[in-house]
């Protein structure tokens, strides 16, 4: 089982998400833009606590760890992500549920805690597989894990509304540990 944990590096920390802590996100997730893309709520407090509580309740599952983000650089909490849909037996987790406020955007930030979160997950986790689902319009999102080593399995047609209505095509990716692994190699 997956016990809460702290990742960190000189750029960013990871910590757990808590119904103690989320509301420092509130200016962060009333962001409109961040909404395009996804089917959560996260605009005002109400619908952000209930986010949290959601993911929280996953978390008691065993098939959920939602961390919150801070930027070292900026000293700001930056957004959220988590360890998603884990499933134990066969080795595979998703990382989602990411979104981080628009100032934080193209910083470099992202790279840096999806390096923590694969590190972690395929270090001391023991996961062969973390695989992203992302909307197939999100071509900054998609660009950001083809640059992680993260190849595009397949597309999921129409397969989730938006708050908007709009039923979105999801691009499913994947990185294998090998793969992960010779991404590194080769970065260095």
């Amino acid at each position: 089982m997956i016990k809460s944990i702290i990742l960190e590096n000189d750029r960013v920390r990871l910590s757990p998400l808590t119904l103690d802590n989320y509301a420092n996100l509130h200016s962060v997730a009333a962001e409109h833009k961040l909404i395009q893309y996804s089917p959560s709520d996260i605009e005002t407090p109400a619908a952000l606590r209930r986010y949290v509580e959601i993911a929280l309740e996953q978390q008691m599952q065993r098939s959920s760890l939602p961390f919150i983000i801070y930027d070292k650089k900026s000293m700001a909490f930056a957004g959220s992500t988590r360890y998603m849909n884990i499933d134990y037996k066969n080795k595979v987790l998703e990382i989602g549920s990411t979104w981080i406020g628009e100032k934080f955007q193209g910083t470099g930030l992202n790279s840096q805690m999806k390096n923590l979160l694969l590190n972690h997950a395929f270090d001391m986790l023991g996961f062969e597989k973390v695989s992203f689902r992302i909307d197939e319009r999100n071509l900054q999102s998609r660009k950001a894990v083809e640059k992680l080593g993260a190849v595009l399995e397949g597309i999921l047609r129409e397969n989730v509304y938006l708050l908007d209505g709009h039923k979105r095509n999801t691009c499913c990716y994947g990185i294998l540990k090998n793969e992960w692994e010779n991404f590194l190699r080769q970065d260095k």
